[in-house]
């Protein structure tokens, strides 16, 4: 089953998954795995009044949040994507930025990033380069295998994409 992308014009943030772990191929649910810390994340940054379960993913439009990921092939871990699959989804997130225009792209991955974007030096936080018109963000992988990030680590880097998108209102 392809993850369909949770889009519409004119959002505050796109979230940009890697790409669909196994069960959320399954269950058509982005961020599916119980250990993936995306859905906490959110809900401690203020982007969503309490939090949501994957199944309850379409409430993010009425948040004015979506969901996308650069490559649209189910793996078990994410570095089972080829460099051409990341960069090929760097091309596709550019178009869907263009097209339906968010205020932020917000891709979930530095490396991820890195490899799509050819930056192989970004680090996390806003990038000084937009995608298409929109303001472009790169947080941590919220993966419960990404080790280097706690959840409150992880959701204060949430909270600084937050307040930016807050004071451009």
């Amino acid at each position: 089953m392809n993850l369909p992308d949770l889009v519409r014009p004119g959002l505050d943030v796109l979230f940009c998954g890697i790409n669909p772990g196994l069960l959320s191929a399954a269950t058509g649910h982005h961020f599916a795995r119980p250990g993936n810390r995306f859905w906490p994340a959110l809900h401690l940054s203020g982007f969503t009044p309490r939090r949501l379960s994957p199944a309850e993913q379409e409430e993010l439009l009425e948040f004015g949040l979506g969901i996308t990921n650069l490559s649209d092939r189910p793996t078990a871990k994410a570095d089972e994507l080829t460099a051409e699959e990341l960069r090929a989804g760097g091309v596709r997130l550019t178009s869907l930025a263009a097209e339906h225009a968010p205020r932020v792209v917000a891709v979930v991955g530095i490396t991820a990033y890195r490899t799509a974007f050819g930056r192989p030096r970004a680090v996390v936080g806003p990038q000084p380069e937009p995608i298409a018109s929109s303001r472009l963000w790169v947080l941590p992988n919220p993966s419960g295998l990404n080790a280097h990030y706690r959840l409150d680590d992880l959701a204060e880097v949430f909270r600084r994409l937050r307040s930016e998108v807050a004071e451009a209102v």
